[in-house]
C-alpha cells in the first residue's frame, strides 16, 4: 500500500470518540436533559411574547402580511433584504395570527428546532456531552439580551436551514448519498434566501464538501465536481425559482435594484478602520456577562488542537467558526443581532471545551468527571442571575424599554390603534419615518414603498432619487394619515444628508393636512398622546415626538 493511500485509509477511519460507548439509557438521558433546556429557554419566550415589535419585525411583520393578502414582495414595500424572512413571517402568522406574541412564538418554535440542530452537529462530530453542551450554551446565548435575542430578526431564520443543510451535508458524508447532497443545498439556498450572509454557509459547505472528497482514497475529478454540483444546484433553486416568481409578478426590477444595486452601495460605504472600531464595540456588549461562555470556547479551540480524538475535526469546527465569523462582515456594519450567526460556532467550541475537560478528568480521575457539567451549570447560572430581571421579572413593555431605551416601539401601536379607528381598510397611510412596524399594527397599506427612511439621509449615489420617487409616490396616493417621526433614530441623519424632503413635509402637511396627533416622547417616562382638537393646542414640548396628520376632506358644494 502506498504511503498516500494508507494516510487516506487512516483519514477515512471512523473517529475515535465516546459516542461509541454511551448506553441507550444514557442517549435518552442527553435527550432528557435537551428537552428540559428548550422547555426552559422557551418559558423565558412566553413570558415576553408580548413584546412591542421593533423596526426589522415590524418591516418583516409587514412584508408577511402584504404576501398573506397576495402582494409580492418590493411591488408596494421596499427594502434590501432578500424576501425568505418575509415568507417565514408570512407562514408564522398564518399558522399563529397576525400579533407580536404570535410573531415571537413562532420564533420560540424556530429557536426550539435551531437548538436541537446544534445538538446534533455536536454529537455526530464529537459525541453526545459536547452536543449537549452546545444545544444548551445556545440556547441560553440566542436568548440573551446582548444580542436581542427576543427578537425575531432574520438572523434566527438563516441558521435553521443552514445548520438543518449542514447536518444532512454530514449525513450524505458519512453515508455517501449523492442525492442528499442536493436537499443539503436546498436548505443552504433557503438560508441564503431568508438574508445575503446565508451564503457564506453555502460555501462553506461546498469547501468542506470539496476537502472530504479530496481526501478520500476512491474519489475521482468526476465524482467531486458531480457531487459538487449536486449541491451547488439545491443551493441555487431557492433562489432561481424565487426570481422567477417575482419577474412573473412584474417586480424583479424592483427586487434586483433593492437587494443587490442599492444593497453594494449600502454595503461598500463603511471604511474598514471603522467598521474594525465598530465591531470592537459591539462586541464588547454582545459578551456582555456571558464571558465566561466565550472563555470556554477559547479553551475549546486549545482542546481542538491538543486532544488527539478531536482534531480530526479541526477542518470542520475551524471551517465553520470562520465563515460564521465572515456571516457577520458583509458591509462592516456590527449590529447586535448579526452576531447571532456566529453563536452556533462559539457554542459547539464550548461544548468541545467542557468535552476536553471531561476527557481530562476520565483519564485522571474518574470520579471527577462530573465537574465539567457542574462548572457549565455554575457559568450558566451565573449568567441568569445577572440578566435575572430581564429574563424573569420584567413585564414585555418593561423589556422592551431595557433594550430598544428610547425607540418608539411601544409608541407605534398607540399610533397605530388611532389610526385604524379613524380611517377605512382601503385607506393608505404613509410614515415619513423608518417605523414600518406603524403599517403592521395598522394593518393599511403604505402610500409609499420606502418603509425606511435610512437609505435617503445615506451618502449613496441614489439617496437624491429616492426622496423624490417617496415624495411622488406620496403626493400621487394622497394618504389618509402622514405621520411624521421626529426621532432621530428613525433618520440617522449625517453630516453630508440631503434634508430636502423635510422642507418638503412641512410644506405638504401644512397645506394638505390637519394635526390630529402629538405624541412626547420621554426618556424613561411614558409618552403624552394628545389627539383630535387637542393637538392642535399641543406643540411638542420633547425633543423627540411624532407627529400625526390626517387629510383634509374639502366640504362639498350643497352640503
Amino acid at each position: 500500500m502506498s504511503k498516500r493511500s494508507k494516510k487516506k485509509q487512516l483519514q477515512d477511519a471512523p473517529p475515535e470518540t465516546p459516542v461509541k460507548t454511551i448506553t441507550g439509557d444514557t442517549r435518552y438521558l442527553y435527550w432528557a436533559i435537551l428537552v428540559l433546556i428548550v422547555i426552559l429557554t422557551a418559558l423565558v419566550r412566553v413570558r415576553l411574547l408580548g413584546m412591542p415589535l421593533e423596526r426589522d419585525e415590524g418591516e418583516y411583520a409587514y412584508m408577511g402580511q402584504l404576501l398573506l393578502q397576495g402582494i409580492p414582495p418590493y411591488q408596494i414595500a421596499y427594502n434590501m433584504k432578500l424576501p425568505g424572512t418575509y415568507a417565514a413571517y408570512a407562514a408564522i402568522m398564518f399558522f399563529f395570527g397576525q400579533s407580536a406574541a404570535g410573531i415571537h412564538l413562532g420564533l420560540m418554535v424556530v429557536n426550539a428546532a435551531t437548538i436541537v440542530f446544534v445538538f446534533l452537529i455536536g454529537e455526530r462530530l464529537f459525541d453526545r456531552f459536547v452536543g449537549l453542551a452546545a444545544g444548551c450554551s445556545f440556547a441560553i446565548l440566542s436568548l440573551s439580551p446582548t444580542v436581542l435575542g427576543t427578537a425575531a430578526h432574520a438572523t434566527h431564520f438563516v441558521l435553521l436551514p443552514a445548520l438543518s443543510g449542514i447536518l444532512l451535508l454530514l449525513a450524505s458524508i458519512e453515508s455517501k448519498k449523492m442525492g442528499l447532497l442536493f436537499w443539503s443545498g436546498i436548505l443552504l439556498g433557503l438560508s441564503f434566501l431568508m438574508k445575503q450572509p446565508g451564503i457564506f454557509f453555502v460555501i462553506f459547505a461546498l469547501l468542506y464538501l470539496l476537502y472530504t472528497l479530496y481526501n478520500r482514497a476512491d474519489s475521482s475529478f468526476l465524482a467531486v465536481t458531480k457531487q459538487g454540483g449536486l449541491l451547488l444546484a439545491g443551493a441555487a433553486t431557492p433562489f432561481v425559482m424565487t426570481c422567477g416568481i417575482l419577474y412573473a409578478a412584474g417586480a424583479f426590477d424592483k427586487f434586483w435594484f433593492w437587494t443587490f444595486s442599492y444593497a453594494f452601495q449600502y454595503g461598500t460605504k463603511i471604511p474598514f478602520s471603522e467598521g474594525v472600531r465598530e465591531f470592537l464595540d459591539s462586541f464588547a456588549i454582545v459578551i456582555g456577562n456571558f464571558y465566561l461562555f466565550w472563555g470556554l470556547a477559547a479553551v475549546g479551540m486549545g482542546f481542538l488542537f491538543w486532544q488527539k480524538t478531536f482534531r480530526r475535526q479541526i477542518p470542520f469546527v475551524f471551517g465553520f467558526s470562520l465563515f460564521s465569523f465572515l456571516a457577520i462582515c458583509p458591509g462592516l456594519h456590527f449590529r447586535w443581532h448579526y452576531f447571532i450567526l456566529l453563536l452556533p460556532a462559539v457554542s459547539l467550541l464550548i461544548g468541545v471545551g467542557l468535552g476536553g475537560l471531561k476527557n481530562v478528568f476520565l483519564s485522571w480521575q474518574p470520579r471527577l468527571a462530573f465537574l465539567p457539567a457542574g462548572l457549565f451549570m455554575v457559568i450558566l447560572l451565573l449568567a441568569l442571575f445577572q440578566y435575572r430581571a430581564f429574563f424573569f421579572q420584567y413585564t414585555p413593555n418593561q423589556a422592551c424599554r431595557f433594550l430598544y431605551v428610547f425607540n418608539p416601539f411601544i409608541e407605534s401601536i398607540e399610533i397605530a390603534k388611532y389610526i385604524q379607528a379613524h380611517s377605512k381598510e382601503t385607506d393608505t397611510i404613509a410614515v415619513i419615518g423608518s417605523e414600518p412596524q406603524i403599517y403592521f399594527y395598522a394593518n393599511r397599506h403604505s402610500a409609499t414603498g420606502h418603509i425606511y427612511t435610512y437609505a435617503l439621509m445615506e451618502d449613496q449615489k441614489y439617496a437624491r432619487q429616492m426622496q423624490k420617487e417617496m415624495i411622488d409616490e406620496v403626493e400621487k396616493a394622497k394618504p389618509e394619515f402622514l405621520v411624521f417621526a421626529g426621532v432621530p433614530n428613525s433618520w440617522l441623519i449625517q453630516s453630508n444628508s440631503e434634508t430636502s424632503i423635510f422642507r418638503w413635509v412641512d410644506s405638504y402637511s401644512r397645506r394638505e393636512y390637519d394635526l390630529v396627533g402629538v405624541i412626547d416622547l420621554f426618556f424613561g417616562r411614558d409618552a403624552h398622546y394628545h389627539w383630535g382638537d387637542e393637538a392642535k393646542r399641543s406643540p411638542p414640548k420633547s425633543k423627540e415626538y411624532f407627529l400625526v396628520f390626517k387629510r383634509k376632506h374639502p366640504t362639498s358644494p350643497g352640503s
